[in-house]
């Protein structure tokens, strides 16, 4: 067990909840809309500062309030806090010491999440699959974060620019040097992405063929929204970068957006040889999806070398039940598991039987047993 206590104050709609974690197995049970999806979402946050929910910090401190605040009692006698403000930004500390990087709270709490959205994973906007592998990529070198913010704001800055009106040579001048600090941030986003899809593939094609009795193969492609030619580096790959910004400058200038860079990648997903988006069928896209995460959690279990926590949020109501007891099954014992459901049907008696069971209604937390 990695998480053995949380706490949470003034966060979306818990207004003080501490909760003492007993199994390995967390069960989160209530109707639509009580909290638990709230609750799984404050251990994302605590492992990987980030909620595959909202951006924005503001939504997820609770109405009316300055600020909220999220702690963590984890095994190996850390302490984790993140403490969210309508003003002034965040705060975090470990062990009681305000860090100085945020990033340096990641570490004792990493986990793996995968929610009912994910199911849209191969079907959904590229936004979707981008955003996937940046929270890949973000389990295995939490620097990414800072990359993937900096290139946020470059990107919106830019478009800010063009929308200014100013003088065409001057405006030339300024987006030259942007040109040079997208190219820089651009071609290390696009350097992380290939290669966590790359270490990926081989775990994920190999649940697939467990997933589907052998019959699937899954391949998974990466596709920059940037010319990469060559060999991986970083030097050539930076210029290529900054000379296909250049010349798409005249473009940009009349539709008022940049079309290169990161911002621009899909990640290709293949059953056989065809895209799975149009050919897969529901069943097909599904079993794809599960094996994408789990393969994922394999990958940081390999890289860290210990099991992550995982967080299923109201993901086995939308599987059938055979899918159900696979993603279970392969879950097996060696994960700390939160799982959230509206009902305690689709778990076995061995399942709950070693099981903490927590009832949800309201923002507020109940043993249910």
């Amino acid at each position: 067990m990695r998480l053995q206590r949380l706490e949470l104050r003034q966060f979306r709609n818990y207004v003080q909840q501490d909760l003492l974690i007993e199994a390995p197995r967390l069960l989160v049970i209530g109707s639509n809309g009580e909290g638990k999806s709230n609750l799984l979402e404050a251990v994302e946050l605590l492992g990987s500062l980030r909620s595959h929910r909202c951006s924005a910090d503001r939504d997820l401190i609770r109405h009316g309030e300055p600020r909220a605040l999220l702690q963590a009692d984890c095994a190996d006698g850390e302490r984790l806090e993140l403490e969210l403000r309508r003003r002034g930004g965040r705060e975090a500390r470990r062990n009681g010491k305000v860090l100085e990087r945020q990033l340096d709270l990641i570490g004792p709490l990493r986990c793996v999440g995968f929610s009912a959205l994910d199911l849209e994973l191969v079907r959904g906007e590229p936004a979707l699959r981008r955003q996937w592998l940046d929270r890949v990529v973000l389990q295995l070198e939490p620097v990414y974060g800072e990359l993937l913010s900096r290139y946020g704001r470059l990107l919106r800055q830019r478009s800010q620019l063009l929308r200014r009106g100013l003088g065409r040579a001057h405006l030339a001048d300024l987006l030259e040097a942007f040109d040079q600090q997208m190219a820089l941030v651009g071609t290390r986003l696009h350097r992380r992405r290939r290669r966590a899809l790359a270490r990926l593939e081989p775990l994920a094609a190999a649940w697939q063929q467990r997933l589907s009795g052998g019959r699937e193969r899954l391949e998974l492609r990466y596709c920059p929204g940037s010319r990469l030619e060559g060999v991986e580096a970083e030097a050539p790959w930076r210029e290529a970068l900054q000379e296909q910004l250049r010349q798409q400058r005249e473009d940009e200038l009349r539709l008022g957006q940049c079309g290169v860079g990161p911002h621009r990648d899909e990640i290709a997903l293949e059953l056989g040889g065809q895209p799975a988006r149009r050919y897969g069928s529901a069943g097909q896209q599904r079993t794809m999806v599960l094996a994408l995460k789990l393969g994922e959690l394999e990958l940081v279990h390999q890289l860290w070398g210990e099991p992550p926590l995982l967080l299923l949020d109201d993901v086995l109501a939308e599987l059938d039940p055979a899918r159900q007891q696979l993603l279970l099954e392969a879950v097996g014992e060696g994960h700390q598991c939160l799982v959230s459901a509206t009902h305690l049907g689709a778990f076995g008696g061995g399942w709950r039987q070693q099981s903490q069971i927590v009832g949800v209604e309201g923002g507020l937390l109940s043993s249910g047993r």
